[in-house]
């Protein structure tokens, strides 16, 4: 057997980055590694000193099925059963939408909001629409007498957002409910700050959407309805009902609905609209209100 031959760390990268391209992936040589690191048990970092390891045959057979599913249009997220977020990691199911970087400015936004006011103040927080519970969970490390309460309508997504914070350690100041909304919250909770990543593409938006997202990402989590802001609509009065007076709404939007999504708030005479918050392509990205003292 020739050196040629020998599929080592590199060659296997190499070759795969190649594969993936000619599949449509938008980030082969990154999915490559990621997903090689998942098959070795390693961290990525740690292949750039390897390159040179010849994998065992059962790393080859384990990179080869994930490499498989990933020309199929597999997330890749999904393939190795977490993403990072907030620098912590996350495990992730087709139950669960992957998070993404844009979702940190609300955990920005939320915590410069607490900051400002005292970070170590028991803090009562409510994560409407929690997923794999990303931003219940930074909340909760991150102001650390804060209790949160995380709410999905999935029972599937909070057993996923249950397992990540037991996995990092906060499992004991977050309550987990089922619920539409708040809807199944009980009526004498009431909150400091209710955050959200709600489903807001519309019906049209969504056929726009990659096949990755597509095929793969739980429909529930994504579409709102025909116009993107039905969730919205809901959202808001509810989250006026159960703020306290001072207290904030914070929550994620796509770029198309910013200017139908501030008024459904501008609306409410119950709320004081804050500046919009812009991700770092500079689009409207974070929609954050202030309950008002008295209406």
């Amino acid at each position: 057997m020739t050196q040629a031959d020998v599929w080592t760390v590199g060659r296997l990268l190499n070759w795969t980055t190649e594969y993936l391209r000619r599949h449509g992936s938008d980030s082969p040589r990154l999915d490559a590694e990621v997903l090689l690191a998942s098959a070795r048990g390693c961290q990525r970092i740690d292949l750039y000193t390897r390159f040179d390891d010849i994998p065992s045959e059962e790393e080859k057979a384990r990179f080869r099925e994930m490499i498989k599913r990933r020309a199929e249009g597999v997330p890749v997220a999904y393939l190795v059963g977490e993403r990072e977020f907030f620098s912590l990691k996350f495990r992730v199911t087709p139950d669960v939408l992957i998070p993404r970087p844009e979702t940190e400015f609300v955990m920005v936004t939320l915590l410069e909001w607490a900051r400002k006011q005292g970070a170590d103040r028991p803090w009562l927080i409510c994560d409407v629409g929690t997923g794999s519970g990303i931003l219940a969970i930074c909340a909760a490390k991150h102001l650390p007498h804060a209790r949160v309460t995380a709410v999905d309508i999935s029972s599937a997504a909070l057993a996923v957002a249950r397992e990540n914070a037991e996995r990092h350690g906060v499992a004991d100041r977050i309550q987990f409910l089922e619920s539409d909304l708040l809807q199944g919250v009980p009526n004498e909770l009431r909150f400091d700050f209710i955050v959200s990543n709600p489903p807001y593409v519309s019906e049209a938006e969504y056929e726009q959407l990659s096949p990755d997202v597509r095929k793969y990402e739980p429909y529930q989590a994504l579409v709102a309805g025909p116009r993107g802001t039905e969730i919205i609509e809901r959202l808001v009065p509810q989250a006026a009902e159960r703020l306290v007076p001072g207290g904030g709404l914070i929550f994620e939007i796509s770029p198309m609905i910013h200017d139908a999504a501030r008024q459904i708030v501008a609306d409410d005479p119950r709320f004081e609209l804050g500046p919009t918050v812009r991700d770092l392509a500079r689009l409207p990205r974070v929609i954050q209100a202030r309950r008002r003292e008295t209406v």
